[in-house]
């Protein structure tokens, strides 16, 4: 860092990468609620699209980070948020790989876990872009957002339930990996609203 940056720093909007990497992330996680819906290679190539795109962002995201002398919250708050934020996108590309891997056929529980980790994408995006100046409504979207994990969870383990009554081992074993990247992605959205949740409360 220079001395001019030294005195005169570079203004960053770091609210602004992350809104756009958070909105990347949630066109990821609606182009997986189509591909759920129709399991085409172009649906499939669209949410490994949006993938490398979030990697993009929060790539330039982090560089800023680490050479910003200032930032609006604390840093460890933006690269943990971030982070967690690219896992549920990672592991949206993950299913779509194990759905064409193990040629999964779409049931019930798949479709309302992606339906909800889609819903639970959007109450992100809009939760971090009011975030700085509208900490309150901020709160209250990432509170949603959690309840969207427990419904989640609770899909997850009646899925699993239904793969055990079946007695079929080699489909249990392939849909409880499918099952698992969308639980994984889920409790990353927690992680994301439950830091919301802090810095909106240090905020407001």
């Amino acid at each position: 860092m220079g001395i001019r940056e030294l005195f005169f720093p570079k203004k960053r909007d770091f609210f602004g990468m992350m809104v756009a990497h958070a909105r990347k992330t949630c066109e990821g996680m609606g182009a997986l609620y189509e591909f759920i819906q129709d399991t085409t290679p172009e649906n499939g190539e669209r949410v490994d699209t949006l993938e490398r795109e979030a990697d993009e962002l929060r790539k330039h995201l982090v560089t800023e980070l680490n050479s910003a002398f200032i930032t609006p919250i604390d840093r460890e708050d933006i690269f943990a948020m971030s982070q967690a934020v690219d896992d549920m996108i990672d592991y949206a590309k993950s299913t779509v790989e194990e759905v064409r891997l193990f040629k999964i056929e779409p049931n019930n529980y798949l479709v309302k876990m992606i339906e909800a980790l889609s819903n639970m994408s959007k109450l992100i995006e809009e939760a971090i872009e009011k975030m700085e100046k509208k900490p309150l409504e901020s709160h209250e979207l990432a509170t949603k957002a959690k309840k969207a994990e427990n419904f989640i969870e609770h899909r997850y383990r009646e899925g699993l339930a239904e793969l055990f009554e079946a007695q079929d081992v080699i489909k249990t074993l392939k849909y409880r990996e499918v099952y698992r990247h969308l639980s994984n992605a889920a409790d990353r959205g927690d992680a994301v609203a439950d830091i919301i949740q802090r810095v909106s409360v240090k905020i407001s």
